[in-house]
């Protein structure tokens, strides 16, 4: 066994977990899918076992590769901040963030906090709205990066993957509901995608949904659940043990992914640097401890 790890090693390594795969890393870090694995297996050879399972279908990691992916978030965390506090040549610019509600809370903040100390002449400007608004101004050209949910199906090969969750319906366990008769939804605002899915799959099944409430924010989504209002569509973070999932009486709700996406043209030096630092932390933390 070899007495040092190669930090372009253990960086291949990170970017195999961030983007899903040896071939999105390889694309990723502008190198072969060969060059990738030479990384990999080298890597392998000097610690003396496997960190890459190879199972189709099966988790990316050995269990040893996920112990390993730890350190190597935090190696390169450290090494990258030594970097940038030491360089002679500092980053600078302005780069616009959009942000849902989710992704906001004090582990975000924390992490933009810190990106200011280490990179004090980049200016963050922040934006919070529902993923459909952002995917709009990022449409628009009014924002460099997009931290936000999307359905599984929608995540784009540039996009880094910072966690998935699940989605339910859910309600109040005093709410009785019956699925033939009109439904009341509570929403989270007029350009909810969840009501826009949960309307056009429902509608598809025979289902007659009405909105009666809405509110921008998970916390008074989660009240009105309580409150025995509606049913509600949830991502798996906000399902708190006092609300009841609702199982097969609606459409299967589809898997979520929080992803970190850039316009092609935006992908400067200092969004590198912000999207690293956001992928980076989430990833190597617990995400409820982030976005919950």
């Amino acid at each position: 066994m070899s007495d040092r790890l190669e930090i372009d090693a253990l960086r291949a390594l990170v970017a195999i977990s961030t983007h899903g795969g040896v071939t999105r890393a390889a694309e990723h870090l502008a190198l072969s899918q060969s060059a990738v694995s030479h990384k990999i297996r080298r890597l392998e050879q000097s610690l003396g076992c496997t960190v890459l399972a190879r199972r189709p279908g099966g988790p990316l990691f050995t269990d040893r590769g996920a112990l390993l992916l730890d350190y190597a978030h935090r190696m390169i965390g450290l090494h990258d901040e030594a970097l940038a506090a030491l360089a002679t040549k500092t980053l600078a610019g302005v780069i616009s963030l959009g942000m849902t509600e989710d992704t906001t809370t004090s582990g975000i903040a924390r992490i933009l906090g810190r990106f200011t100390r280490v990179y004090p002449e980049i200016k963050v400007s922040t934006r919070t709205s529902q993923s459909l608004n952002i995917q709009s101004w990022m449409k628009a050209g009014e924002l460099d990066v997009a931290v936000m949910q999307v359905f599984n199906s929608e995540v784009r090969p540039s996009d880094v993957i910072l966690f998935e969750d699940s989605v339910h319906w859910v309600k109040s366990p005093d709410l009785a509901v019956d699925p033939k008769a009109s439904v009341p939804f509570i929403s989270f605002d007029a350009n909810c995608f969840y009501k826009q899915w949960a309307f056009s799959e429902g509608r598809s099944q025979g289902h007659d949904f009405r909105k009666v409430f809405e509110c921008p924010s998970a916390a008074g989504i989660q009240s009105a659940v309580r409150s025995g209002l509606g049913v509600a569509m949830l991502n798996g973070m906000h399902v708190t043990p006092d609300i009841e999932v609702i199982d097969g009486l609606f459409p299967a709700p589809p898997g979520i992914t929080f992803v970190a996406r850039t316009r092609v043209k935006k992908q400067s030096e200092p969004v590198k640097a912000l999207i690293a630092e956001i992928a980076q932390e989430i990833q190597s933390t617990d995400p409820l401890r982030l976005v919950g």
